[in-house]
């Protein structure tokens, strides 16, 4: 059957009652063929699905990078390049969530940026506040170190700022728990 003809329906009584990677490896060859848009979301949509439930996080992101891709509205296109900087996000790998909200941004006019760049912060932040939960305390670190370089308000930075000395002292990192005391100190003088 070629990948012209291939359907929705084709697609999902192909994969019904398989195992998931099963699943994901069928679906994953399909994408390497010529599909119609519909069908080619409706196989990223099931692999999104698979993928989450699976907790494969980075492969969840690809796959919205995708939709992106074939998306035609540029509302589609962001929104799906904003669930990629989100699983990205999930998956630790900020250089490539970095990637995929320039992606939707470079789509975006002035108001939507500004929304986007507060959603992204957004899942930063809880994204660092679900690893605190979980004592996975360098990942958080990470994360509100990251924040730190992003555009935030004052209040928000002097927030982050509090917490990572927390978790700087919680980890013994007693370095950098200094350093920022001491910068902390010399901004509050100024005062």
């Amino acid at each position: 059957m070629l990948g012209d003809e291939l359907s929705k329906s084709d697609v999902e009584a192909k994969i019904e009652g398989k195992g998931d990677f099963i699943k994901i490896d069928y679906l994953s060859n399909i994408l390497k063929q010529k599909l119609h848009r519909d069908t080619k979301k409706f196989v990223y949509l099931k692999l999104i699905e698979i993928y989450d439930k699976k907790r494969m996080f980075n492969d969840v992101a690809k796959m919205y990078e995708g939709l992106g891709i074939i998306s035609i509205a540029f509302s589609e296109q962001i929104k799906n390049y904003i669930k990629a900087t989100e699983y990205y996000i999930k998956a630790g790998f900020f250089d490539k969530a970095d990637y995929s909200m320039k992606k939707a941004i470079n789509e975006a006019n002035s108001v939507e940026r500004n929304e986007i760049n507060i959603t992204i912060k957004n899942f930063y932040k809880k994204q660092a506040e679900e690893y605190e939960m979980n004592s996975k305390r360098n990942a958080a670190v990470k994360i509100y170190e990251k924040l730190l370089e992003m555009n935030i308000t004052d209040q928000e930075r002097k927030e982050i700022k509090v917490k990572l000395m927390e978790l700087y002292e919680k980890l013994g990192k007693l370095k950098e728990f200094y350093a920022m005391k001491r910068f902390e100190e010399r901004e509050f003088s100024k005062f």
